[in-house]
């Protein structure tokens, strides 16, 4: 996951370091912490999605490195906007289309098409590079430098079509065998879920990216403690909504099917790169909601 076209200091903000210390006492000090994780949501929402933040939210929020990096606790926080919206675009169209066969196979392709656009293809990105890298045989340097490189090659376009072809198949197969709302449902807390485990990459693996000219480094070097915590409640609240939405087992399994894809991508890495980069972050995501919706699908 490396935002090729963002530098700290880009945004309207310039930089800017975290709000000075204050006296107020604890309750003070509990109020700016809150504060202070809302600006980093904003700062990982406009890095992973198009979604603007300018103007007084932006001087109100900041920047620095700092925050840049703390940011990367509320991975799953942007899994709820974009799951959300996704999910919504996904409903909104079924119920508008004609009562076709084909209607969820074209909602699942345009609500595909809308997430792809709304985080800029950022972590399918990721998966082409990583494929491009990790495809062939080559040696451990010569990998990372094909996945510095900009350029698509065959094992990439494979492995991107091949992905979108099995999101789009699985999204219309969960409708057609669980229904609208259970395959709404899939899709928030599939883009949620699969946010959540790069984050347990990075608190595993050290970084091996070009580390003088790497843009996500100062992002995704290392999580604290706090951090993951962090990520997990925005992760434990996903899916407590969704199963109350729907009270069902089969959440374990879908859960399970993404800790199976965390696992082969996390012995991928540490394999082959002997550590993770930003890139592989992106593939992670992407092979972590794949295997969310193909283990839903099985434990229907």
């Amino acid at each position: 996951m490396e935002r090729r076209d963002l530098e700290p200091g880009s945004r309207g903000t310039g930089f800017a370091g975290p709000p000075a210390a204050s006296p107020g006492g604890e309750d003070a000090q509990r109020r700016r912490g809150v504060f202070q994780s809302f600006r980093h949501f904003f700062i990982a929402l406009q890095f992973f999605t198009r979604i603007p933040v300018t103007g007084r939210l932006a001087d109100w929020v900041g920047f620095s490195p700092a925050m840049l990096r703390a940011s990367a606790a509320h991975f799953p926080g942007v899994g709820w906007v974009v799951g959300g919206l996704t999910a919504a675009v996904f409903a909104g169209l079924l119920t508008l289309l004609p009562a076709q066969p084909a209607a969820p196979w074209v909602a699942a392709v345009l609500c595909t098409a809308f997430s792809v656009w709304l985080t800029g293809a950022f972590h399918e990105d990721g998966l082409a590079d990583t494929a491009d890298g990790l495809g062939g045989s080559v040696n451990r340097e010569r990998a990372l430098a094909i996945m510095k490189d900009s350029r698509i090659g065959s094992y990439g376009a494979v492995a991107l079509v091949l992905a979108l072809l099995c999101k789009v198949a699985l999204i219309a197969l969960l409708v057609q065998a669980g229904g609208l709302l259970l395959a709404s449902a899939a899709l928030f807390a599939a883009h949620v879920s699969s946010r959540l485990m790069p984050l347990l990459i990075i608190r595993t693996l050290p970084h091996v990216g070009d580390t003088p000219t790497s843009k996500s480094k100062p992002l995704a070097e290392s999580i604290t403690t706090s951090g993951l915590l962090a990520g997990l409640l925005w992760w434990a609240l996903a899916m407590g909504l969704v199963v109350s939405l729907q009270p069902a087992l089969h959440w374990a399994a879908a859960v399970l099917g993404a800790l199976l894809g965390l696992a082969w991508m996390w012995r991928l890495l540490r394999r082959r790169l002997q550590g993770f980069t930003g890139d592989g972050l992106g593939a992670t995501q992407q092979v972590c909601e794949l295997a969310f919706y193909l283990a839903l699908a099985l434990a229907l």
